[in-house]
């Protein structure tokens, strides 16, 4: 379906490239058409100074040069095809290579008739009074891009945004994408989670998300946030809500993280986080948590079937990436009661809530605070009640980042010491838990790896696999976890990774 908008001004046409800067990806192409003055220079210049992130950026007319390049987050060409005498010389602009790389803005497409590629995102400028108006048709993927930026754009307005700055953040290895929003003098961050498409069903007639208990909206986000709050943890206020629509505008906490600028991991910070675990785990957890009037969110457990699919990862998708053949029948089968064994043992562990990922990517580092307040915490709607070991292990042995030895057994040290210091801990007990917690991860870790690359097409994960066999070594080095052991080196894949 065509989407048809009227832009009151250039004000409102440059808000609207800002939008659309949101909505495109590497790969589009977008005809731009319209009478001369009617738009499509000034909209082109916002869609570049928006993907820039410079709002003074130079961005001449490609009139006189044809296409001008823009090597940015994603690398823009933005052409002119009025002068050109022959489609056929859109070959010698590079057309098809800056296509393959990146985006490509095509003012007066009609020029290139029968070369240009069918099936882009098509606009059409036309003037309307003061403004204008712009008919869009596309793909309907594409459509449902930008739909869902100019959703956000309406989101913003009715909370009392009008007119804010949105500008890409980041987007990570879910569904979610996140942007920086400045108002006035104020940043916030918009978080963009549309609610997960069901699966495939594996068992019990539920899919992966409902199994393994990933959020499919953003209840569990804004539950689980103010809950942390109320414990004297530090996470984002949420300013404004559409739980429908599933996007929220959260306190921007800053920008430092807890590694220094050539990644690796910065002790204090680090040591301090391991602070904020142990104060969270020194509280008694909460189960229902309210998220709105009427509406309560109950965390789930971390229970066994949770445990097994994540681990199943490794069988089904890093066994046959390493190795070119599925598992076998027997390795599977002796993989999963091995596991259930595991799993067995834990519900005599020290349970609390347990946020899942607690590593780098999700910690902010806040200089001007003091104590715990200094840990900002972003990542917990995928959060549940489960040993509290296992956020341990997740910063200890922090999936993205090389920790030395030293700086792990400090970490863990330090949490083990202020736990002690609270009374009633079981530090043998908490050890041995920490092994099967951080197996647990890695395993499931080394699966997702090979999946985020060859279903998600997300290569650059990859390079965390020698770390992750690292990290699962010193796992499996517990007594306890020798048949798990044994059935990795079985599997040959231990010597191989590590």
């Amino acid at each position: 379906m065509a989407l048809d908008i009227v832009l009151a001004d250039e004000a409102a046409t440059i808000r609207f490239g800002e939008d659309m800067a949101m909505a495109l990806k590497r790969g589009d192409y977008v005809a731009l058409s319209g009478d001369l003055g009617a738009g499509k220079s000034t909209f082109s210049r916002a869609v570049i100074r928006a993907i820039a992130d410079d709002a003074f950026l130079e961005v001449p007319s490609p009139t006189f040069t044809l296409v001008q390049s823009y090597a940015l987050r994603i690398p823009v060409a933005h052409f002119d095809l009025y002068r050109i005498a022959d489609a056929a010389e859109i070959d010698e602009l590079g057309f098809d290579e800056a296509l393959s790389e990146g985006i490509c803005l095509v003012e007066w497409p009609q020029k290139g008739e029968g070369v240009l590629p069918a099936g882009g995102i098509a606009l059409t400028f036309t003037h309307e009074g003061d403004g204008r108006r712009v008919a869009i048709v596309g793909p309907e993927p594409a459509l449902a891009r930008i739909r869902r930026s100019l959703a956000i754009r309406a989101f913003l307005d009715q909370a009392g945004y009008r007119n804010a700055i949105r500008r890409h953040l980041t987007g990570d290895a879910s569904v979610r994408a996140y942007e920086h929003v400045t108002s006035g003098a104020a940043r916030y961050v918009l978080m963009d989670a549309p609610r997960h498409m069901p699966g495939p069903i594996l068992a019990h007639g539920k899919y992966y998300q409902q199994i393994a208990h990933i959020a499919e909206d953003v209840k569990p986000f804004i539950a689980v946030g103010r809950h942390l709050v109320s414990r004297g943890l530090r996470a984002p206020a949420i300013h404004a809500t559409d739980i429908e629509q599933g996007i929220l505008l959260i306190e921007y906490l800053g920008s430092e993280g807890v590694l220094d600028a050539e990644g690796a991991p910065i002790a204090e910070r680090y040591l301090e986080s391991a602070a904020c675990l142990a104060h969270m785990h020194g509280q008694p957890f909460a189960r229902d948590l309210p998220v709105a009037d009427g509406i309560v969110h109950t965390v789930p457990d971390f229970d066994r079937d949770a445990m097994q699919i994540e681990v199943s990862l490794l069988t089904d998708w890093y066994l046959p990436w390493k190795r070119g053949t599925p598992a076998s029948e027997e390795e599977r089968q002796d993989y999963i009661a091995i596991w259930d064994g595991l799993i067995a043992s834990l519900p005599a562990a020290e349970h609390n809530l347990l946020l899942r990922d607690f590593h780098s990517p999700n910690i902010i580092w806040r200089p001007g605070a003091h104590g715990i307040d200094r840990v900002g915490i972003i990542d917990f709607q995928d959060a549940m009640i489960g040993p509290s070991a296992y956020d341990v292990a997740s910063l200890v042995q922090d999936a993205r980042v090389d920790m030395p030895a030293a700086l792990s057994d400090a970490v863990l040290g330090h949490y083990l010491s202020l736990r002690e210091s609270q009374g009633g801990f079981d530090r043998e007990r908490f050890i041995r838990d920490w092994h099967v917690m951080a197996a647990q991860r890695n395993c499931k870790l080394a699966g997702i790896w090979v999946r985020l690359m060859q279903r998600d097409g997300k290569p650059a994960y990859m390079r965390h696999m020698p770390r992750t066999f690292r990290y699962l070594t010193r796992a499996l080095s517990h007594p306890d976890l020798a048949p798990l052991r044994v059935w990795c080196e079985k599997a040959g894949i231990l010597a191989t990774e590590s």
